[in-house]
């Protein structure tokens, strides 16, 4: 009789966890879609899709209206200042934001700001325009070692 209740009990907790941890996915299932869908938006591959006569990857032009975040909705209180209103805590709110991009991202990142009407501090613009250099270059040096294994 003992062995029955403590089996009953053991089905019971099991069957009410397994109910707890649907529940819990399914609560979490928004929130990895918008996660999936902002990563698909910010294109991670280092190639053009070809799709554009400009490559929206390498241009700075807002191409569309869409406003992409990259966990930078704090950023938005700063819409309207101008790039020298910024004080040195502010400024590290940017700097933190940019160094947690990939380099793919970053071109996005500064369109999505431009959308916004959110000015950057002048260094922080510096170092971004920086990286997206950078990010043109590795793109532009891969392209061309594309060419050279297609020509061989």
């Amino acid at each position: 009789m003992g062995t029955i209740i403590t089996l009953s009990i053991i089905c019971l907790t099991t069957i009410l966890l397994i109910i707890y941890l649907v529940k819990s996915h399914r609560q979490d299932l928004p929130e990895i879609r918008a996660q999936e869908q902002a990563k698909k938006k910010t294109n991670p591959n280092l190639e053009c899709c070809g799709a554009h006569e400009v490559c929206e990857a390498e241009t700075l032009l807002t191409l569309s209206e869409e406003v992409i975040y990259y966990s930078d909705e704090e950023l938005d209180e700063y819409h309207g200042h101008t790039e020298t209103e910024y004080t040195e805590a502010e400024i590290e709110e940017f700097r933190e934001v940019l160094l947690t991009l990939q380099l793919h991202e970053v071109t996005g990142w500064l369109k999505s700001l431009q959308l916004r009407g959110i000015t950057l501090p002048t260094d922080v613009r510096e170092e971004a325009l920086m990286i997206v250099e950078d990010f043109r270059r590795i793109r532009r040096e891969n392209r061309e070692k594309k060419q050279q294994q297609s020509a061989i």
